[in-house]
């Protein structure tokens, strides 16, 4: 188990902006591994990102802005109990995340991310889903196109404008924020797993 120490630099370590109050209080009672809360910040600093850009973008456009940071700050704490997803794949950490967080009192509302930010084809699937799984992608420059189309077509249904228009949009703005993929890598990989 890891250092309160090393959780405290991690959470609090100059960087990415630090966790919504509720997910850091979490990430320390659950005793979280340190290189967890890092992509935790790192994400939820994407989302905060991405959440911005569509305000700027779409003022219209009804969209859960804390629900989705507070998505992003917790999709994968479920990787308390399954360690061994930290560093490899597996999929046991999404279900177990969502009952960790209903089992602390989190809203299912908000608990939802933990098992839907790998599963954006589900019927159900809200925009908010989707933006937290666009983060938990981009902050290392991955693109996942048909999960980024997803996007789109939402975008294009609420603003009307053409999925051409809201794509070169969206992908400049991913495009932005995947040119500081190495820095983010560079703090994560700065905290133990």
């Amino acid at each position: 188990m890891p250092t309160p120490d090393l959780l405290h630099r991690a959470l609090h370590a100059s960087g990415p902006r630090p966790l919504p109050d509720e997910a850091a209080r979490l990430l320390r009672v659950l005793g979280a591994p340190p290189r967890l809360a890092a992509h935790l910040r790192l994400v939820h600093d994407v989302a905060h990102e991405l959440t911005a850009w569509l305000a700027g973008r779409h003022p219209a456009l009804r969209l859960d802005r804390d629900a989705v940071l507070f998505g992003a700050a917790t999709h994968d704490i479920g990787k308390t109990t399954h360690l061994s997803e930290l560093s490899g794949p597996g999929s046991a950490h999404e279900k177990a995340g969502q009952d960790l967080l209903l089992a602390h009192g989190i809203p299912p509302h908000l608990a939802r991310f933990a098992a839907t930010h790998a599963t954006w084809t589900l019927p159900g699937i809200g925009l908010e889903d989707l933006l937290v799984s666009v983060a938990d992608k981009i902050w290392k420059n991955k693109r996942v196109p048909e999960l980024e189309d997803l996007v789109v077509r939402r975008l294009a249904e609420a603003s009307g404008r053409t999925v051409w228009e809201e794509f070169l949009e969206f992908d400049d703005a991913l495009t932005a924020v995947g040119e500081d993929a190495e820095e983010r890598l560079a703090f994560q990989a700065a905290h133990p797993v």
